[in-house]
């Protein structure tokens, strides 16, 4: 049974599962990011063949069950975690750990140092896992533990997201990026000077990382990666939507592109190669591997889940591509596609090959980017298929990375907002 609420230290030593059921290692810790009034996991270490100990992002999370931890995938970054800057972690930095509170039903403790003993986990309806309460003793003379009070977090003083790491603003600045869209990020990160644009995004996951990297521009993009370790890069490039990797890669020296490429899990490089080898101007270059596709036995609840999962951007869950097999592209036979709406409207329990959009044209590799955008206005889309001559499924265009390569090369010089016109405050009307 999935469970929504958890001690930390209750998920030491479960059992770790990868999509597939097979068992991949150990949990062994919680990582979090802490500002005053807010602490959200970022991901757990587990620990894998040979001991070593890795990172796992909380959105490769599927369940956390009374005696093991599920991830949504069976492959998994053999990179040995490390803490960043910005970053706890549960058993090494927080249990422990002095603290104080002033919470009212525990008045005895108010202006006492008190001990985290551990802190509990809850999953919120984004699907974030936030500390909402933490276990506190306090300890006598002889050493020993009192009985544990549980307060919530909201009650609980003096911790901070710089535990870890430099006592920084670096820290500090790290753990506010939690909260901000990638495309912030990015913005923020082309203000620094350049050596500390390479500290601060040294000190990100990979994950982030790649997604903020895929928002700077091309110039900046390849200056970042070229800074950091060849093996690192590679793994970066790993996390990327494919068509971004290939979009980077096309920018480096072609010796560096492809040690990078031969440094990465093969099957993340085959549609990277496949992308490279459209002309850069053409819808096939723009294309990504990473939609929904499904076969037609493939329900509506199925399809829906798929929606709902947050790695999916938003413009690739707005249609369902129905193919035969097999669904990694390029696909087998291209049967149709299905809208969201339409999926909303239909009951759970129905085959999405039933309710196929039968009339939705679709665009070729040799399409041209305006080519594409006509098509994106003609039918008012924000995705589209790409097939080739025998209809099999190529890829899937997204609008945001059409605007992307529409737009002018510099356009992400200037923030959008710069461009904004004050509002007229309205006339007053005259008595």
């Amino acid at each position: 049974m999935d469970t929504t609420r958890v001690f930390a230290g209750r998920l030491a030593g479960m059992l770790l599962l990868g999509a597939d059921g097979e068992s991949l290692g150990r949990i062994r810790d919680v990582v979090l990011t802490i500002r005053s009034t807010r602490a959200v996991a970022l991901g757990l270490v587990a620990e894998v063949a040979g001991k070593r100990r890795i990172f796992l992002p909380m959105g490769r999370i599927t369940s956390i069950d009374p005696k093991e931890v599920t991830l949504n995938t069976s492959s998994v970054n053999l990179r040995p975690f490390r803490s960043r800057a910005g970053e706890l972690t549960v058993m090494d930095d927080l249990i422990g750990a002095k603290v104080h509170t002033d919470d009212p039903e525990f008045s005895h403790l108010t202006g006492r140092a008190v001990e985290i003993s551990d802190v509990e986990l809850e999953r919120t309806r984004t699907r974030e896992w936030e500390l909402s309460r933490v276990a506190v003793i306090t300890r006598g003379r002889l050493g020993r533990r009192t009985t544990p009070a549980v307060i919530p977090f909201m009650h609980v003083h003096g911790l901070s997201a710089s535990g870890a790491g430099p006592r920084d603003v670096d820290a500090e600045l790290i753990a506010e990026f939690t909260t901000m869209r990638n495309a912030d990020i990015a913005h923020a990160l082309r203000d620094m000077d350049p050596d500390r644009r390479f500290r601060i995004a040294s000190e990100l996951d990979d994950e982030r990382l790649a997604d903020v990297i895929a928002e700077l521009p091309d110039d900046e993009q390849t200056e970042l990666v070229e800074e950091l370790n060849i093996e690192r890069a590679a793994m970066i490039l790993e996390e990327m939507d494919p068509d971004d990797a290939a979009d980077l890669l096309g920018e480096l020296p072609d010796d560096k592109a492809d040690v990078l490429l031969e440094l990465m899990d093969p099957e993340e490089s085959e549609p990277v190669r496949r992308l490279m080898s459209f002309s850069p101007d053409t819808v096939g270059a723009l294309m990504t591997s990473e939609a929904i596709i499904l076969t037609p036995q493939a329900t509506v609840a199925e399809a829906l889940a798929h929606a709902r999962n947050p790695e999916v951007p938003l413009s690739l869950s707005s249609l369902i591509f129905v193919v035969r097999p097999p669904q990694a592209t390029p696909t087998g036979r291209y049967l149709g596609c299905v809208h969201l709406q339409k999926l909303l409207r239909e009951p759970p329990s129905s085959l999405v090959g039933g309710i196929l959009d039968l009339e939705l044209p679709a665009l070729h590799p040799e399409d041209t980017e305006e080519t594409a955008a006509r098509y994106f206005a003609t039918y008012n889309l924000v995705s589209a298929p790409v097939l080739d001559e025998d209809s099999h499924l190529l890829g899937v265009v997204g609008v945001d990375d059409l605007l992307d390569h529409l737009l002018p090369e510099n356009w992400r010089d200037e923030d959008w907002r710069s461009n904004r016109s004050a509002p007229t405050p309205p006339t007053a009307e005259r008595k």
